[in-house]
């Protein structure tokens, strides 16, 4: 007769073996597909490059931007006065003659142009025109007291004089410094 499952079984069935280990997973039954895994995601590795790249352009223009800025906030725009006394007395002539900031921060470094300060400083002299009869400016010759390379010292004594006779004196110390000519720095 032959094997006591086959022939508990009907013809042309057959069993599982009998040696089968406990906790062992049973084959697939047939007719029905193995049970599918989890298939691993797709890399989205053009994604990954482009971010990367976007993040190093930026990197370069903003590294490129504060180096740019670095570099010219000190510059001088055009070219400054011959001597410091020139310097000086055009300043002065913007300041006083002309009242107008724009002519007065064209003669003041970069380095300590504030428009916002020489405006005001105008604006004090037009209030002076306005609250006083008829005001005249005048100055002495701007002299240099001390020059040392690219830098220089120098002094004159602002004088307003009004229709009604009076008089006011000011002395003024300016540091001047050569860049692309001499412009003024410090008023003191």
């Amino acid at each position: 007769m032959g094997d006591p499952a086959t022939v508990a079984l009907g013809a042309g069935a057959t069993a599982a073996p009998a040696t089968s280990e406990p906790g062992a997973i049973p084959p697939p039954q047939p007719g029905y597909p193995p049970y599918p895994g989890t298939a691993e995601p797709k890399k989205k590795r053009g994604l990954l490059i482009a971010a990367i790249a976007l993040v190093v352009i930026m990197v370069l223009c903003v590294g490129g931007g504060v180096v740019a800025f670095l570099t010219l906030r000190n510059a001088e725009s055009g070219d400054g006065a011959k001597e410091p006394a020139v310097a000086v007395d055009e300043f002065l002539t913007a300041v006083y003659k002309d009242r107008s900031a724009t002519k007065a921060a064209s003669h003041v470094c970069a380095a300590s142009r504030d428009d916002d300060k020489i405006a005001a400083k105008v604006a004090e002299v037009q209030k002076y025109a306005a609250e006083y009869q008829n005001p005249r400016f005048k100055w002495t010759t701007p002299k240099v007291d001390n020059q040392t390379g690219d830098r220089a010292t120098v002094s004159t004594r602002i004088t307003m004089t009004t229709a009604d006779e009076k008089v006011a004196d000011q002395d003024l110390r300016f540091t001047v410094v050569q860049k692309t000519g001499w412009w003024v720095c410090e008023v003191a």
